[in-house]
């Protein structure tokens, strides 16, 4: 049994019908009601979580690049480190001029990390490269 609806849709979407109804054997109803069975069976649903699909794997192939490359960067430093406590000599307790030179350096160091990540500047990649300022 079927009953008739009164509907109201876009112009746009009522000469997209006209047409898809103008061949052999099919009908604006037709149409209609094999749109709102599809839809209404999940089919709908189901484009849906297909384009969904598609973006939530880029989205985890770049975090997993992004894990990949926290991993490298502190692989990187934890080298850089043991290699310069390995061959950097200690200084000596009674020179305080060395140390307070290190911790000038240290604090002219740890600024610039801050300028660079306030500023969204990146040292290594593709931007341009920077050099420390002191």
């Amino acid at each position: 049994m079927k009953f008739r609806q009164n509907l109201y849709i876009d112009r746009e979407v009522s000469n997209a019908l006209e047409a898809l109804a103008a061949g052999p054997g099919t009908t604006k109803s037709g149409i209609v009601n094999e749109a709102l069975g599809q839809y209404f069976a999940g089919r709908g649903t189901k484009q849906i979580d297909d384009l969904l699909k598609l973006r939530l794997d880029r989205m985890s192939r770049e975090t997993g690049r992004i894990a990949r490359d926290v991993e490298i960067l502190l692989e990187s430093l934890s080298l850089f480190i043991r290699y310069q406590l390995t061959v950097s000599a200690p200084l000596p307790e009674a020179d305080s001029a060395a140390r307070a030179l290190g911790n000038e350096r240290f604090e002219a160091f740890v600024s610039q990390v801050g300028r660079q990540i306030a500023a969204g500047k990146r040292s290594i990649g593709p931007e341009e490269q920077t050099e420390l300022q002191p």
